[in-house]
């Protein structure tokens, strides 16, 4: 008997048209890699309008398909954003190690769910063990057996999970500091349970704090703003102030929210400051290390992050310094048994019973994540760790900070060009001035990198520091070099005199 729809299925899964397939997509991503990162032929950004992106890729669909994956792939490059080229130097995403772009592939073939051990068997031993490594890489311990702690879920060891991205991570973070210091069970009772809520967090704050008291519904006034330092760093005695007047206000302040790189300028708060007030006050300590948790792994840079190992809670993205394809972010805790507050939900279709601190089902990891189908991400970052070691990943964030820190002194000694801030890390924000020219100094910003972006010869941002508009740079891409940054320079003042 005939059956068309059988035999393409059976087509579709072929292991020899998966293999032909394969070849020829390695080979393109092969060509693309050599174009990107050492022929530069291509530019950073091939621009085109919205509109015409949408005409580009139809969304009507021939119902037995036909076109060629190997053309998709071709087309796909072409249209794409190339963080590849070193002359991205825009947002904080990395250019992903080819090794780790091919482990997400085979984690994508196997397609273990990990929402019980069943289901992720060897993603969830590598997943315990990337999250001992991070752990121990902060100074807050490290995991050996059991259920993701030191000493096997006592007060004092450390352990957490993986998640996709650093807005989740940071809620996951913050419902565990709402359960273990509101004082009554939020989870159950609701926020109706006790007082309004509250967390101090320096202005720079990254917006998904306020997306996450969004949605634990604390409102909007639940996080209050603290004042920066003239390095724009997290102000530790005006924390005091900060508390005493959401007190006041009928508030209980659960924790403090520190920023180990802020998204702005990349500043670290003085985490043993804060620590100290914490301490003294009660209060739980987050740490959002996004994105500068990874100076941990630089011996040279190590200091930046001193009194990280006092957080109850961090958040650290592999995707933006660990050179992991995104979305990785590990949601760590000084004390192990906090990474069950958040999500203490009951699933008697995936859990055999109720989940409980001393149950320490550590290996059915969907009791401490919002996901419950999981991508098996740490394969990503075992990979990368078990084939090059972490001495790669510190010479990587090594050479980033060193070249943030030179560019920092170009500016300073360019004198069309202001820098607000120096850098700590490797963002730098900075204006350019024209000079001999009385020109609206954002209206410059603002089409220097718009006219960057179009014809793609570098990829740039822009902030608003105290209202004023600043080019941004996140100086990620390890093969970045100094003379590309001197071209920058000369590339903006083309853009602005144009």
């Amino acid at each position: 008997m005939d059956d068309p729809a059988g035999d393409a299925l059976h087509r579709a899964f072929d292991p020899e048209v998966f293999r032909r397939d394969g070849h020829a997509a390695v080979e393109l991503l092969a060509g693309y890699l050599r174009a990107a990162l050492e022929e530069r032929g291509l530019p950073v950004l091939p621009w085109a309008a919205p509109q015409a992106s949408l005409e580009a890729w139809p969304c009507e669909f021939p119902d037995r398909g036909g076109t060629p994956f190997e053309e998709l792939v071709e087309r796909t490059l072409a249209g794409s954003i190339h963080l590849h080229h070193p002359r991205f130097v825009g947002h904080q995403v990395t250019a992903p190690l080819p090794l780790a772009a091919l482990a997400e592939l085979v984690g994508a073939l196997l397609n273990n769910g990990m929402a019980v051990y069943e289901m992720g068997p060897a993603a969830t031993a590598m997943e315990h063990a990337v999250v001992c490594f991070l752990c121990g890489a902060l100074g807050l311990g490290g995991s050996s057996v059991g259920n993701g702690s030191a000493d096997g879920g006592a007060e004092g060891g450390a352990g957490g999970v993986l998640t996709s991205g650093g807005s989740l991570g940071n809620l996951t973070a913050l419902l565990a500091a709402r359960q273990a210091r509101a004082g009554f069970d939020a989870w159950r009772e609701g926020v109706r349970g006790g007082p309004p809520l509250a967390f101090l967090a320096g202005a720079d704050v990254h917006y998904a704090m306020a997306r996450a008291v969004g949605i634990m519904g604390l409102g909007a006034e639940a996080l209050v703003r603290v004042p920066l330092d003239p390095r724009r760093r997290l102000a530790p005695d005006a924390l005091g102030p900060a508390l005493d007047a959401a007190t006041r206000a009928g508030r209980k302040v659960l924790g403090v929210v520190a920023n180990a790189g802020s998204t702005p300028v990349g500043a670290f708060d003085p985490l043993e400051e804060v620590a100290d007030f914490c301490a003294r006050e009660g209060l739980w300590l987050h740490v959002d290390g996004a994105h500068g948790a990874a100076v941990a792994l630089s011996p040279k840079y190590r200091g930046l992050v001193a009194g990280i190992e006092r957080a109850d809670s961090v958040v650290w993205d592999a995707h933006k310094m660990l050179l992991i394809p995104a979305l990785v972010t590990a949601v760590l805790f000084r004390d192990a048994r906090r990474s069950w507050d958040p999500f203490a939900e009951e699933a008697p279709y995936l859990f055999p019973g109720q989940c409980r601190e001393d149950d320490a089902e550590w290996f059915n990891v969907a009791h401490r994540t919002l996901e419950c189908t999981k991508r098996m991400m740490a394969f990503e970052l075992y990979a990368v760790l078990a084939v090059y070691g972490p001495g790669l990943l510190g010479d990587y964030v090594t050479r980033c900070v060193d070249l943030a820190r030179r560019f920092g002194e170009l500016l300073e000694e360019t004198p069309d060009f202001e820098l607000p801030v120096f850098p700590e890390a490797n963002i730098v924000c900075f204006r350019h001035v024209p000079l001999g020219r009385d020109d609206d100094l954002d209206a410059v910003q603002e089409r220097v990198r718009r006219r960057l972006v179009e014809d793609g010869s570098f990829y740039v941002v822009q902030t608003r520091l105290d209202g004023a508009v600043h080019l941004r740079t996140t100086l990620i891409h390890p093969r970045t070099s100094e003379a590309d940054l001197v071209d920058l320079l000369d590339a903006i003042r083309r853009a602005a005199g144009a």
